[in-house]
């Protein structure tokens, strides 16, 4: 029943974290995800590992694009939101590139870009929520 119970425990504390999280921080998660993956992803070329190279990478291109992609509100976010939509597609198609020709620079490409935009996200949401505190 509880074959590797770290594991369950991990899941059950992701799994609550995303219950209980205001949107600002379920996009955060999503970063997360993606960085995650393709980190991993990373590590599995490293090692050889064609499969689980795919594994993640396949991981990484589905949260960005059901995931961050598809939270992009285009009709009310104007310019801001159809250049992270082209932006987002961009990393899909370099993240297929680095998949077909096992290529890490793409794969390091696709960390810095969403290393940015996750980094001004997190800063967003700081500076949401001190703002908060400052008008309490």
């Amino acid at each position: 029943m509880f074959s590797n119970p770290i594991a369950s425990y991990r899941q059950i504390d992701i799994e609550s974290d995303i219950r209980g999280a205001d949107p600002h921080r379920l996009i955060v998660l999503l970063f997360d995800g993606a960085e995650s993956a393709l980190q991993q992803a990373l590590i599995r070329l490293e090692a050889n590992d064609i499969a689980g190279k795919s594994e993640s990478l396949l991981k990484a291109i589905d949260i960005i694009l059901t995931g961050l992609s598809a939270s992009l509100n285009i009709e009310e976010g104007g310019d801001l939101a159809q250049n992270l939509k082209a932006l987002y597609d961009y990393m899909v198609s370099r993240l297929i590139h680095a998949n077909l020709r096992k290529d890490p620079a793409a794969i390091r490409e696709v960390q810095g870009l969403l290393g940015e935009i996750s980094g001004a996200w997190r800063e967003m949401g700081q500076n949401l929520r001190e703002g908060r505190v400052q008008n309490t």
